[in-house]
């Protein structure tokens, strides 16, 4: 769900010979006049150089965007390793390359930059999503406003908390039409699945937290191959890249005592069930119960999540997936799932045997309006799911996850860095599942 451009991302070059620092976005220029992020990074001039490590399917990968026509060699504490070309440049994106990187390192660096190292077991896991700024037919957000678009400032202040992990859970690119002419909002914003526009929407904002640590990608319905799926699968996909794909395979990560489910939920519409994909989503919810437990179960598209509805009524659940759930629901090694796609924060306990349910996609993306009592919410399909408990908040944000023994504390933080509350996810005990707690946020009303 989707966004523009900042004023910010517009570079002064008044000086001859000047070296440009966007984080990871390197461009060395000579004369270059006033130029937007669009014009810097089509110039000839411009090296655009990215970096950042994130989980993928089998481990971790050092993954590089460069204007140059071959792949650098990565210096690590093990020696050095050649990066390889996983998507060769185009007349759209710029040649993308990669390398493997393990956990047992003590330094990693590409051209004298340092990297982030993964940890094998993570004490703070930063979690954020649908980050982008929405350029689109019949609804355009102020990307020039920090209010209205915070994800720049929002990553900024996410990154001085200095997390070992960050989850993003989907929805990164939302420029995908041109800005209106006479509209200031998103004058001269970059648009469409393109190097120049994953750049403004996504990678130069999110520089700073992409230097701070590694990073768990979910795909979202943003990315879809009829959208921004193109980039999505040369920049972020979690497998070798052969292009877009509907759906990607499950994928896991073990962090030591902790089993991240990554599933693509990309293809599963809300109000429709998608039937040709319908067997390979109930292969691979009953798959869960084959992972060590606890397991967070990372999905964009929450299966029992609500939005406001008519008289303010919580309504709304995933028709694919409560399909696809079936009788069985989840599997009782599943502890907690992490969703985005509805623009708010919600921590939700569902009465039976169903796992609970963090909500956080109010990370840049224009919000969405969520009651603040969830019980009673009525969810789609026939599931039989209910709401023991929960609530939402609004305004626009991120979460802290720190590691308290078996539990987990939440920290809940704004788009500026302040702290607003925090929950607590509870283990499961004997016959008890996990539950979360929030006595750090106002009880709904």
């Amino acid at each position: 769900m989707g966004m523009t451009q900042r004023d910010d991302m517009i570079l002064k070059t008044p000086a001859r010979n000047t070296i440009f620092r966007i984080g990871r976005l390197l461009c060395a220029a000579a004369v270059l006049p006033l130029l937007s992020v669009a014009d810097l990074l089509a110039s000839p001039a411009c090296a655009q150089q990215i970096a950042w490590v994130q989980a993928v399917s089998g481990g971790y990968e050092v993954r590089f965007v460069t204007n140059e026509s071959h792949c650098p060699g990565l210096r690590t504490s093990q020696g050095e390793t050649a990066m390889t070309p996983r998507a060769p440049a185009d007349s759209s994106f710029a040649l993308v390359c990669s390398a493997p990187l393990s956990t047992n390192l003590t330094m990693a660096s590409l051209n004298d930059v340092p990297l982030p190292l993964p940890k094998a077991r993570p004490q703070r896991i930063l979690v954020l999503g649908d980050t982008g700024c929405r350029i689109a037919p019949g609804e355009l957000q102020d990307c020039s406003d920090p209010a209205k678009w915070p994800f720049p400032a929002l990553a900024t202040a996410a990154a001085k908390l200095a997390p070992d992990l960050v989850i993003h859970l989907g929805d990164f690119l939302y420029r995908e039409t041109p800005c209106p002419e006479g509209r200031a909002e998103c004058a001269g914003s970059p648009s469409g699945d393109n190097d120049a526009t994953w750049a403004a929407d996504f990678f130069t904002p999110a520089a700073p937290l992409l230097a701070a640590a590694p990073w768990v990608i979910a795909r979202g319905n943003h990315e879809t191959c009829d959208r921004a799926g193109t980039g999505y699968a040369r920049l972020l996909g979690p497998t070798a890249h052969i292009g877009c794909t509907g759906h990607d395979e499950i994928y896991v990560i073990d962090l030591d005592g902790l089993t991240l489910a990554v599933m693509d939920g990309a293809a599963a519409p809300d109000t429709q069930v998608n039937q040709s994909m319908l067997p390979a989503f109930a292969a691979e919810l009953a798959r869960l119960r084959d992972l060590p437990s606890p397991v967070w179960f990372v999905h964009h598209r929450p299966i029992w999540s609500p939005i406001a509805g008519p008289l303010n009524i919580p309504v709304g659940g995933n028709r694919t997936l409560i399909a696809a759930a079936g009788e069985a629901l989840l599997p009782s090694t599943v502890q907690l799932m992490l969703s985005g796609h509805i623009h708010a924060f919600e921590a939700i306990n569902y009465d039976g045997t169903v796992p609970p349910q963090i909500v956080a996609g109010n990370s840049g993306a224009n919000l969405h309006r969520t009651p603040r009592n969830l019980r009673g919410s009525i969810f789609q399909g026939r599931s039989g799911v209910t709401v023991k408990d929960g609530l939402s908040v609004g305004g626009f944000g991120f979460l802290l996850f720190t590691r308290a023994g078996e539990d987990w504390t939440i920290d809940l933080y704004d788009a500026e860095g302040s702290a607003q509350g925090a929950c607590r996810l509870a283990a499961a005990t004997g016959d008890a599942k996990a539950r979360l707690d929030c006595p750090g946020l106002a009880r709904p009303k």
